[in-house]
């Protein structure tokens, strides 16, 4: 079975840099898919077949992280509200600016987290 490994990538200069302590592997490249194939050769090189993830990090990315997430957030209770007041899902698409499905998403994972546990008797 393969592990999934988890790398994350930073500029140094034009070059993006990943490091995996745990394998003793550097990687390095100028694209982040040159980064991610130079990692895989080096897990290679060390017998580790391994699925490698890049997450490239700046300061601005992380930045842009931290928005989305609070917008997921946000838009995820506004889903959840206007549902509760049985607005038609075209309604909450058009006032929230999300697709259907998304909104479809958001209610189906709002009732999952609203529904309460089941009795283990």
């Amino acid at each position: 079975m393969s592990e999934t490994i988890e790398c994350r990538a930073s500029r140094r200069g034009r070059t993006w840099v990943v490091r995996i302590p745990e394998h003793g592997v550097y990687g390095y490249g100028r694209t982040l898919k040159a980064v991610g194939e130079n990692v895989k050769q080096g897990l290679t090189l060390i017998g580790v077949t391994a699925e490698v993830t890049i997450i490239p990090v700046t300061p601005e990315l992380e930045k842009l992280r931290s928005v989305q997430d609070a917008y997921t957030a946000a838009l995820s209770e506004a889903v959840a509200a206007l549902a509760l007041r049985r607005t038609a899902l075209r309604d909450i698409a058009l006032a929230t600016g999300a697709t259907t499905t998304q909104v479809k998403l958001l209610r189906a994972e709002s009732a999952k987290d609203s529904t309460p546990p089941a009795d283990s008797h």
